[in-house]
C-alpha cells in the first residue's frame, strides 16, 4: 500500500496545505488522476472544497468526485485518491452511502496510492471511535477502511489551557485503551504525517508522536520505523 495519513491541512501560521505539498507532489507524482473526495465538508459546499483544494496544489490533476455520475466509477478509473479534512462522522457516512468503502480499499489495497488529512486520516484506520469530532450523523458502522490495523488521532495535543478542567486528548484516548487493550492508537501531530509503504511505516515531520496501547504511552520519533504496527496485535 501507498498511503501518506496526514495530521491537519494546516501546520502553525501556513497556509491550506503549505507545508504538506512537497510532501503530497512526490507521493502522487506518477499520478494523472487524483480523484478527490470532499465528503467531510460540511460547512463548505463540495464544489467550493475541491477548488480550494485544487488551488492549493495546482500542479496536481484533482477532479471532483462529484463529476462523475457513479462515484464507484471515479474510483476505478482514479489513479489516485485525496479525501479531505471536516467532520469524520459526515465522511464516514457518505461513504457508506455511496458504496465507495470497499472499492477504495481495494484499490488502495492493491497499491493505488491515497492521500488524507484530518478525517481522511482518520478513516485509514480500524475505526473512527478516536476521532475528536461531534458525531453529528449516525453512519451506518464506525468501522473505518482498515488500511492500517490501529486506530488513528490526527490533530493530537497535549496541550491544556490553564484553568481548563475538561479531559485531555490523552485521558480520552486513556478510556478506548481501557476497553480496547490491544488496539494501538498513534496519535499525531500537526505538521506531520504518517506515511506507509509497503510494509513500512514511518512518522514524517518535524514534530514526535505518541502511541497508546493499554496501560502504556510511548514517544514516536520522526523517521522512526513503526511498522511493527502494521502487524495486527503488534
Amino acid at each position: 500500500m501507498n498511503l501518506l495519513m496526514l495530521s491537519s491541512s494546516r501546520a502553525g501560521d501556513e497556509g491550506y496545505l503549505n507545508h504538506a505539498s512537497q510532501m503530497i507532489a512526490e507521493h502522487l507524482a506518477q499520478c494523472e488522476r487524483i480523484v478527490f473526495i470532499p465528503y467531510a465538508g460540511v460547512t463548505i459546499d463540495w464544489p467550493s472544497y475541491t477548488e480550494k483544494v485544487q488551488t492549493a496544489l495546482p500542479k496536481l490533476n484533482i477532479v471532483a468526485i462529484e463529476s462523475f455520475s457513479n462515484p464507484v466509477t471515479a474510483i476505478a478509473r482514479a489513479d489516485a485518491v485525496m479525501v479531505g479534512g471536516g467532520n469524520t462522522f459526515h465522511l464516514l457516512n457518505q461513504l457508506y452511502k455511496n458504496g465507495l468503502m470497499d472499492p477504495i480499499r481495494e484499490r488502495a489495497k492493491s497499491g493505488m496510492p491515497y492521500v488524507g488529512w484530518s478525517a481522511g486520516s482518520n478513516i485509514c484506520g480500524n475505526s473512527i471511535r478516536t476521532t475528536n469530532d461531534m458525531p453529528i450523523v449516525y453512519p451506518p458502522s464506525f468501522d473505518a477502511l482498515s488500511l492500517v490495523p490501529f486506530q488513528l488521532n490526527p490533530h493530537y495535543s497535549d496541550y491544556q489551557p490553564p484553568g481548563h478542567n475538561g479531559e485531555t486528548r490523552a485521558q480520552r484516548i486513556a478510556e478506548f485503551c481501557v476497553l480496547n487493550p490491544a488496539m494501538p492508537v498513534l496519535g499525531i501531530k500537526e505538521g506531520t504525517a504518517l506515511v506507509r509503504k509497503g510494509d513500512t511505516l514511518t512518522l514524517q515531520g518535524p514534530h514526535d508522536g505518541v502511541v497508546f496501547k493499554g496501560q502504556q504511552q510511548s514517544v514516536i520519533q520522526p523517521l522512526q520505523d513503526l511498522s511493527a504496527y502494521l502487524v495486527l496485535n503488534a
